[in-house]
């Protein structure tokens, strides 16, 4: 399956426009193509690697105060948005391997890499096998050790069900990107979940499949005034997935022999961990990306981490926008003051 959206360079929003944000189209080898914006050079570079399912776009927002203290590239990742899907091809090797192209061909220079979840291992990854390309390191809430095989699939099943869930939906022939929602269930305290009744997806799937009838041949998207901004997004990144890049983490292909562990005691860079909020739960296990037992081990294998913790969920740079914009650049200050390395 190729991407329909692939090479498709939308209007960028007016708030990028206004900074003078450019998107491109890097190519990287292997008939891949990177999609990526990049701001003005009013910095230090910074790359901005999305969670998965997510585009660039997820840092629309963020991207645009950063653009005054940095030079910020965020990129769409192989499967994802206006990039290449390479279905069958979806390694941790594979993807760091083509974003160290990137890193080597556009960005040309030291940067501090920042990844959100899985964009945080991609940037783990690029830390210690690229080295000469990272100035720094910014975990932003990345599920070491817990996205590895086979505790992913064994032990903390939470989000392990949840990319089982989202591969159902996504590989049916007339996928029905709303069903993403169906008998999904978020736990939010130890006694309360939450949980779309069915008669709100199917008004959601109304609004989802009224907009691609509107719009055909765009990216997904939908909006109502009861819903928030953030479903139009989640529509759009969703409608420009690969769900192979879900299945692989499902069926074991994406992890090779990539040891986390291994990558933390190579690192000499500089490292900025964001834990956000986290549960462990019965049956569901752990709710959330790391626990602090998993952080206590990263500090252990790297000792130039420093850990600071968020109330908001997962997307950190979304949910709790000020905290990510001070303390990124207070690690870029550290990082200057330092000369680069701890």
């Amino acid at each position: 399956m190729s991407n329909p959206f692939e090479g498709r360079l939308e209007p960028l929003p007016g708030r990028l426009q206004h900074r003078g944000f450019e998107q491109s189209i890097a190519h990287v080898g292997d008939g891949v193509g990177l999609s990526y914006v990049r701001g003005q050079a009013n910095g230090p570079p910074l790359v901005l690697i999305p969670a998965q399912m997510g585009t660039w776009r997820t840092y629309e927002r963020v991207a645009a105060e950063l653009s005054d203290s940095f030079q910020v590239f965020a990129i769409d990742v192989t499967g994802h948005g206006a990039s290449t899907w390479t279905p069958g091809r979806y390694t941790w090797d594979l993807v760091g391997a083509q974003l160290r192209r990137l890193l080597e061909t556009v960005v040309e220079r030291p940067a501090i890499i920042s990844g959100n979840s899985s964009g945080g291992v991609l940037g783990l990854w690029l830390a210690a096998n690229a080295p000469d390309a990272v100035a720094g390191l910014v975990l932003e809430d990345a599920p070491v050790f817990s996205v590895e095989w086979p505790r992913f699939r064994d032990r903390d099943r939470f989000v392990y069900r949840g990319l089982v869930h989202a591969v159902e939906v996504l590989e049916r022939p007339d996928r029905r990107l709303a069903d993403y929602f169906r008998g999904q269930e978020l736990p939010v305290s130890p006694r309360r979940t939450k949980r779309l009744p069915g008669w709100a997806v199917d008004l959601i799937d109304r609004g989802v499949r009224r907009w691609e009838n509107a719009h055909p041949g765009e990216p997904s998207g939908f909006s109502a005034w009861w819903a928030p901004a953030s479903f139009g997004d989640l529509f759009r990144s969703l409608s420009m997935f690969d769900p192979d890049f879900a299945r692989a983490f499902v069926d074991g292909r994406m992890y090779g022999d990539f040891s986390h562990a291994e990558a933390l005691r190579s690192v000499a860079a500089p490292i900025l961990l964001m834990h956000a909020r986290w549960m462990r739960l019965e049956p569901y296990g752990l709710v959330g990306a790391l626990d602090d037992d998993d952080v206590r081990h990263v500090q252990e294998l790297a000792p130039q981490t420093r850990v600071v913790r968020s109330r908001a969920n997962h997307v950190v740079h979304r949910y709790d926008r000020a905290l990510f914009v001070r303390e990124l650049r207070r690690f870029s200050t550290d990082l200057s003051a330092n000369g680069g390395r701890r």
